[in-house]
């Protein structure tokens, strides 16, 4: 039986589920802080990256059957804060659609009056209106809605009961990346387009073509072509900025933050 919609998701899903199964038996079979602070400190990097992946997901489902992409979306949820359907909302039939206007964008970069927010105005205001914004949106896409209300309802009562039977190790766990990854990826999305005001797709989103970036984010570096056609698959992407590159003009690529900047690169 074929479960994958492209074998490219097989490694990283492979990656993330192992990585939520052994959160779960460290939860279950360790008590004592010590080796679950260390372990929630090691896999908080991966847990971050995992931010990346949830988008893809939710911009093409990983799987061919409804219910293998609801397990990961809730593996997803407790790594990174974003939901089932959050990001469809919210980024694919919001952002997506208003990117170019700042006065509809929902992850508007500027201000009322027309300044550039800062990273951590931005950040901050992103984090804090997300869920409200994805609900706002929800409106108009019924289906979409319930799908956050439903498994962000079945996550918070997981989230709960985790705190109620092991609180420290829940926070530890599940908790701190949660909030990490989420306000982790409001910061993010702040580098893919604050400060270019424009009505040119090919103009609006700065790109990174570093190898290592691409690589731990699925090519999300490839951010001009990812918005020019955002139903194309991750694994796609390099093929399709290819196909547009001469037309991006050159200041729309920049380098990745440290201390990805610092591993081997190759365009």
């Amino acid at each position: 039986m074929k479960i994958f919609k492209y074998s490219a998701d097989r490694l990283p899903i492979s990656i993330f589920s192992a990585l939520f199964l052994i959160d779960l038996s460290v939860f279950f079979l360790v008590d004592h802080w010590l080796p679950i602070l260390i372990w929630s400190m090691l896999t908080l990097p991966v847990k971050v990256a995992a931010c990346s992946w949830n988008h893809h997901h939710q911009h093409v489902p990983t799987f061919r059957y409804r219910l293998f992409n609801r397990f990961l979306e809730l593996v997803y949820t407790f790594q990174t804060g974003i939901t089932t359907n959050a990001w469809v909302l919210h980024h694919n039939l919001g952002h997506h659609i208003n990117y170019l206007d700042q006065k509809k964008d929902e992850s508007g970069w500027q201000r009322k009056d027309g300044t550039q927010m800062g990273e951590l105005e931005y950040t901050l205001k992103l984090a804090i209106s997300g869920y409200f914004t994805a609900l706002k949106v929800g409106k108009k896409h019924p289906k979409y809605r319930g799908g956050l209300i439903g498994m962000g309802t079945l996550a918070t009562l997981l989230l709960i009961t985790g705190i109620y039977l092991k609180p420290l190790a829940t926070c530890l766990l599940f908790l701190v990346p949660m909030i990490v990854g989420y306000l982790t990826t409001c910061w993010h999305t702040y580098a893919h387009h604050a400060g270019l005001e424009t009505d040119n797709h090919l103009e609006a989103s700065y790109n990174i073509t570093h190898r290592w970036y691409n690589i731990i984010t699925g090519n999300l570096g490839y951010h001009t072509a990812h918005h020019y056609k955002q139903g194309v698959h991750w694994s796609k992407l390099p093929e399709l900025h290819k196909e547009i590159e001469a037309d991006i003009p050159p200041h729309l690529f920049r380098e990745p933050i440290a201390p990805i900047r610092w591993l081997p690169r190759s365009t």
